[in-house]
């Protein structure tokens, strides 16, 4: 529901202080009795329910006729969007290593998935008229959401990467055959990969490059993202006792291959080391992958404020029957 006018929403504030100033409008009356037996049998009288209820429902009255001047609607928004032709396909390592601690996310020290999810969400809402998927890959690629528009959805979707939701390795071959085969049907005039991975592809059946090759046949470009510090990077583990230490391990990215699967299809291939560098990454290929933006907007809604005014009038007939009415 919608308010077509709603400043004028700001009158019920109003409503309040008329109610004071009614109750203390007009001097006390006062009527001079022989005798003040009169007044003190006049004072005993009580107040009805009914005549109390009148200044309610002058105010209800007035509530409603404004909320009416408001012009409340009730209906739905269509929007077409009328799509950029570009499709993205996002691929994103959640193997065991991604629990890496050696990025930060709100000043505090985060695992690289975390990190990932966030910047892969900014990058999302900055690209509303692109169809996006989703692939999460370890030792195999898991199909987490289709090319879509519904960004809500998706956004859903990436909430929802684990690390070890898939059994673990590196399938990065895999992974770009994967984004390629979703990508391949699909009429768009551009149609990208961006694949993100912190390792060295040790699973699946597909080399990268002879992947990545079939991804230059059918004319998708492969950005390559290899995520993490170099040399050693704090990982959590548990113990024999089951607690969960931090020890530093060996971490490893094969830039080499990741560079030559982004030069082959014709895109380019970044090292992150921290969150900012990733970030930043994201917005390049943000900035590099631009895009027409057309909205197609229909609105469809129904007029409330004939109810409002029917209820204010009913309320209005009621004060004005109770008023006529001799009550003490």
């Amino acid at each position: 529901m919608r308010f077509l006018y709603p400043h004028l929403l700001w009158l019920l504030l109003l409503l309040p202080l008329l109610a004071v100033l009614k109750g203390r409008a007009g001097a006390a009356p006062a009527l001079i009795f022989s005798s003040t037996s009169v007044a003190a049998s006049l004072a005993k009288a009580k107040r009805t329910r009914p005549a109390a209820l009148i200044p309610a429902l002058k105010l209800g009255a007035l509530a409603l006729l404004i909320l009416a001047a408001a012009r409340p609607q009730l209906g739905n928004t269509t929007t077409e969007i009328q799509a950029s032709g570009i499709d993205i396909m996002l691929a994103v390592d959640v193997s065991g290593s991604m629990e890496a601690m050696d990025f930060t996310l709100d000043d505090q020290p985060a695992n690289r998935l975390a990190v990932v999810k966030r910047v892969v969400d900014q990058f999302i809402d900055q690209r509303p008229n692109d169809r996006i998927g989703l692939i999460a890959f370890a030792g195999r690629p898991y199909l987490v959401c289709p090319l879509t528009l519904d960004h809500q959805w998706l956004r859903k979707r990436l909430d929802s990467l684990e690390i070890g939701m898939v059994e673990d390795g590196t399938a990065i071959g895999s992974a770009i055959g994967s984004g390629t085969n979703r990508l391949r049907e699909q009429d768009s005039k551009s149609r990208i990969m961006i694949l993100l991975t912190d390792g060295i592809n040790n699973a699946g059946r597909i080399p990268p490059l002879v992947a990545a090759e079939a991804a230059e046949t059918l004319d998708i470009k492969v950005y390559t993202i290899g995520a993490g510090s170099r040399g050693e990077a704090p990982i959590p583990v548990v113990d024999s006792f089951g607690r969960q230490r931090i020890r530093m391990a060996r971490v490893d990215i094969d830039d080499k291959m990741l560079s030559e699967v982004a030069e082959l299809t014709g895109a380019r291939y970044f090292r992150a080391t921290n969150s900012s560098s990733l970030a930043r990454i994201y917005g390049e290929i943000d900035a590099m992958e631009t895009t027409t933006r057309t909205i197609k907007k229909f609105e469809n809604y129904r007029e409330l404020f004939p109810y409002l005014v029917f209820c204010a009038l009913m309320l209005l007939v009621i004060e004005l029957g109770i008023s006529r009415k001799k009550l003490p």
